[in-house]
């Protein structure tokens, strides 16, 4: 992967990563016009970790403020609100520890399981135009519902995002919280995931067949896009619907279909 491959994935990444069109997806797609291959998931794992970076730097008073009031060490605001996290993380520790080889073996088995993502993630999007419950607060079984489709959403061209905040509006869900709930969420997993990369030594220039400078200006490229996109999403989802991202994603994942049969 040349300097210019990671500059260009990255910026997908991050640009995508927080809008509820698939960064994996559109990863996959990129790798496959750009004919880049490479051996595992590092690539992916270090621009996912970079785009969680952003998201701590823009939720960092908020993340503060949890750490905070958790350290009062009694049920408060903030720990009540870390259950809620620690609940949603439930099904995707599942899948991380049952499913991984699955998982890894999805992500490599061509573009045809994300065109068809794709297309899931956009009903998802367009059931929350017809679905519009009453609006209430979070609850601990929302935040389990919510995790269950967070873990749905690790099969590529399934948006993260679009999955959890989808699912969170059809549950009556604010606005406002299912978004800040959606990226604050995904925060341990995926840091989790980069951690037992590094010490196992997949980042290695030989295990990833990606220069270690490559691999850097990916990551630099998805935190400083990404961190514009989240700003950008949380304003969206307080204002606007999501129909627009529901058709997006439907041309683009039946142009990957065609792609894959022409």
């Amino acid at each position: 992967m040349s300097f210019l491959e990671a500059l260009l994935l990255g910026l997908v990444q991050g640009l995508t990563e927080f809008l509820p069109v698939s960064s994996s997806g559109h990863l996959a797609i990129g790798k496959e016009i750009l004919n880049i291959e490479s051996e595992n998931l590092a690539f992916e794992v270090a621009v996912h970790a970079a785009t969680v970076l952003s998201t701590i730097v823009a939720f960092r008073k908020e993340i503060f403020s949890l750490i905070i009031g958790a350290l009062k060490f009694r049920i408060n605001d903030e720990t009540s609100y870390l259950i809620k996290i620690t609940i949603s993380m439930i099904p995707v520790f599942i899948v991380g520890i049952f499913f991984k080889e699955f998982v890894e073996s999805i992500f490599g088995s061509g573009l045809i399981i994300v065109g068809v993502s794709l297309l899931v993630t956009s009903s998802l999007l367009m059931l929350t135009h017809f679905i519009k419950p009453k609006e209430r607060e979070l609850k601990n079984r929302d935040a389990f519902i919510i995790g269950v489709a967070q873990a749905l959403a690790v099969l590529p061209g399934l948006s993260r995002s679009g999955a959890t905040i989808s699912t969170g509006l059809m549950l009556g869900v604010k606005r406002e919280e299912i978004a800040r709930f959606s990226f604050l969420m995904v925060l341990v997993p995926i840091l989790g995931e980069a951690f037992l990369e590094m010490i196992s030594g997949d980042f290695s220039s030989a295990s990833t067949g990606i220069e270690p400078f490559s691999l850097l200006v990916g990551f630099a490229a998805a935190f400083v896009s990404g961190l514009f996109a989240c700003k950008v999403m949380i304003a969206l989802v307080k204002r606007a619907k999501l129909t627009g991202f529901a058709l997006y994603c439907l041309v683009l994942g039946a142009l990957t279909i065609l792609w894959t049969l022409i």
